[in-house]
């Protein structure tokens, strides 16, 4: 039965697949499979699946290759080389669940959608990427406009920067009333000494007798013109 089976299946794929199926052999053959790739501006991938048929088929599994078409154009999110393998293993559960009926239709469907969904799932990849690297962008550029929380530690953190700043101002003025005062030669004032105090008493304390002896004499002439 297992010949016959397999006779049937072959007919049964040739009108499914009437442009997309080439016989290898009598138990060989490779079948075309164009991916459908929702909103891909890329050219769509195409993968040939390559199905051999034990003697016992199918009963037991057919021996299955996958590969590009030849002057294929890469697609930027699927590379037939390199992800055939997984392709391959992802469909050992369908194998498994058909095993005893025709199950090579089964197989095409399994893997072309798998082949689609990985497509998917890499450009949704790329997407969130983007849009995560934008966020962090904005995040960043909206720290610019956030204040700091006030807590203990940046409080005093803030207080000795500020109590340093007006030490650095004071001085810093300090040297700028110096270096002017250098400039216009201009010395500071000298401290007097004791004696020098006392004398600068006396001679102001004789000019204020001056003073009452100039005021008395105003005084007496004018009770002189009034009698």
């Amino acid at each position: 039965m297992g010949r016959e089976d397999q006779i049937e299946e072959r007919e049964v794929l040739d009108s499914i697949f009437p442009d997309e199926i080439t016989d290898i052999s009598e138990t060989e053959y490779r079948i075309s499979i164009a991916l459908d790739i929702p909103d891909d501006k890329e050219e769509p991938p195409v993968m040939l699946l390559t199905v051999r048929y034990p003697e016992e088929y199918p009963d037991k599994a057919p021996f299955l290759e996958l590969s590009a078409s030849q002057n294929a154009i890469p697609h930027p999110h699927l590379n037939i080389a390199e992800d055939k393998e997984q392709l391959l293993r992802g469909l050992d559960a369908t194998i498994e669940e058909n095993l005893g009926i025709a199950m090579v239709f089964t197989l095409v469907s399994t893997l072309k959608e798998a082949a689609e969904q990985l497509v998917l799932d890499r450009k949704a990849a790329i997407v969130k990427a983007h849009e995560e690297a934008v966020l962090a962008a904005e995040r960043e550029e909206n720290k610019k406009f956030q204040g700091t929380p006030v807590t203990r530690e940046t409080f005093l953190k803030w207080r000795e920067s500020f109590l340093k700043e007006m030490e650095e101002g004071r001085i810093r003025e300090e040297e700028e009333r110096l270096a002017e005062l250098k400039k216009a030669r201009i010395k500071e004032p000298t401290k007097l000494t004791g004696k020098q105090l006392w004398e600068r008493g006396l001679a102001a304390a004789g000019q204020d007798e001056a003073d009452d002896d100039t005021v008395i004499e105003e005084i007496q002439k004018l009770e002189v013109g009034e009698n």
